[in-house]
């Protein structure tokens, strides 16, 4: 198996869209005062500033980055190209987001693999990627197993390639700390530290009772099979669902459960933005949850008739939350609608009802803006000028640096924000303000 991890997806794009960024700290997420960081470019990171990190926070490490706002349908068209590639190498490819995917190379036909075959595989895949995403690189781990080989794609970033030989797995994992092991969070590993436990050789010496003293039973029995290597989850082709969803995966394992609340109802609120534009709506919310382990759960909830309000899908994705299991943290998080209808269920709830339960939705990633809803990163075009992308905007004024991908960097102009000259370059599947489409699938690291 190949895990394929594209490298600091989201900053990598905007640099290789935006000439002038190359080399140079690159933030992309929410950049108003609540704002959340998605991704860090690598030249970011080296100051401390990661995903999910609030944007104050990121700006007081680094405050000479570029903090820009999303392009999600950019990200996503170029997640495309990468992810046929994948295809094109084997019929079985799982997407974990829209940066990261498992390849099951058994599936393609070949048989007899060497190490040197695999990794030979894996650095034609990276070409491959570089060139239709124009530029991108990717680090891939393989292994026989999802958890080996995800590891492995974490230890040479970026651009690597890491193959752990049949065989070797237990002997690979041992020296690593036992927070390698998806779900050893700081809790856990001060847990196991207090018992001696501090790398994953210490752990697999433990056996399964002592192991579930220790941390629990359900925990306990993940942990002693994963430190063994013992993985036999199968990739699983994700299939086209008649839905609606938005799915975030997280740097790290979440265990706060006032976060992932607050990110539930951000989602909620991507959710009906894409419904109401699809003219679509739907009687059945799901939240899906990715484990520290992989495993992957959803609670579903249908209601009386088919809804497109935001809040109404906030109030129920809440609900299924509460009543999931959060125990070793949650990597990957998605709230979702089927049974879709193009009709509505008006009057589902009343407005009182709404008033006298209003969702608050905390930490929503805003964007900083003037009236005429420019913000940094955003694509513009002047008929004079060409194309371009918005450096900054306020007091009435808007400065874009005018270059592309395929120009060198570009000269910097500064605009009255109502010229006419000046207009927004919408993304595919952008509002009529050409506002981008505000939800995506990964974290983009």
């Amino acid at each position: 198996m190949l895990h394929v991890d594209l490298d600091a997806f989201f900053a990598a794009v905007e640099q290789r869209d935006k000439p002038s960024l190359r080399g140079k700290p690159v933030v992309v997420g929410g950049i108003g005062l609540r704002g959340v960081v998605s991704t860090a470019s690598y030249e970011a990171r080296r100051y401390g500033v990661r995903s999910a990190m609030s944007t104050a926070e990121a700006r007081s490490r680094c405050p000479h980055a570029a903090y820009l706002g999303p392009r999600f349908e950019v990200y996503r068209e170029t997640s495309r190209a990468v992810m046929a590639e994948m295809r094109a190498l084997s019929p079985l490819v799982e997407p974990l987001s829209v940066d990261e995917a498992f390849v099951d190379l058994s599936a393609s036909g070949i048989s007899g693999l060497t190490v040197d075959d695999v990794r030979a595989i894996a650095d034609d895949l990276k070409a491959a990627i570089r060139k239709v995403s124009g530029g991108l690189t990717a680090s891939v781990g393989a292994g026989t197993s999802k958890l080996i080989a995800k590891i492995a794609s974490d230890l040479d970033k970026p651009d690597g390639v890491v193959v752990v030989p049949p065989g070797t797995e237990a002997e690979f994992l041992a020296p690593m700390q036992v927070t390698v092991i998806p779900g050893v969070g700081p809790a856990t590993a001060q847990r196991l530290s207090m018992a001696g436990v501090r790398t994953v050789a210490d752990l697999q010496q433990l056996d399964e009772d002592e192991l579930i003293r220790q941390v629990g039973s359900a925990h306990g029995s993940s942990l002693h099979r994963l430190a063994t290597a013992a993985d036999d989850r199968p990739v699983v082709s994700d299939r086209e669902t008649k839905s609606v969803s938005v799915e975030d995966t997280f740097e790290t394992d979440l265990i706060d459960r006032a976060l992932l609340t607050a990110i539930s109802d951000r989602m909620a609120h991507r959710v009906a933005e894409r419904l109401r534009k699809a003219q679509l709506s739907g009687r059945t919310v799901t939240v899906k949850t990715r484990m520290h382990d992989f495993t992957t759960h959803t609670r579903s909830s249908t209601l009386a008739g088919p809804t497109d309000d935001a809040r109404v899908i906030a109030r129920v994705a809440r609900r299924l939350l509460e009543e999931s299991e959060i125990g070793g943290g949650i990597r990957l998080l998605g709230v979702g609608v089927s049974s879709l209808a193009d009709w509505i269920q008006d009057d589902l709830f009343t407005e009182d009802e709404h008033a006298a339960n209003p969702i608050e939705i905390v930490d929503l990633p805003t964007r900083a803006r003037d009236q005429r809803g420019y913000y940094p990163g955003q694509d513009v075009a002047h008929p004079d000028h060409g194309r371009g992308w918005v450096w900054g905007s306020g007091l009435g004024r808007v400065t874009v640096r005018f270059e592309t991908a395929d120009t060198p960097p570009g000269p910097v102009r500064t605009f009255s924000v109502d010229d006419p000259a000046l207009t927004k370059v919408p993304q595919p599947g952008a509002d009529a303000d050409g506002e981008p489409e505000t939800d995506h699938n990964g974290s983009g690291d």
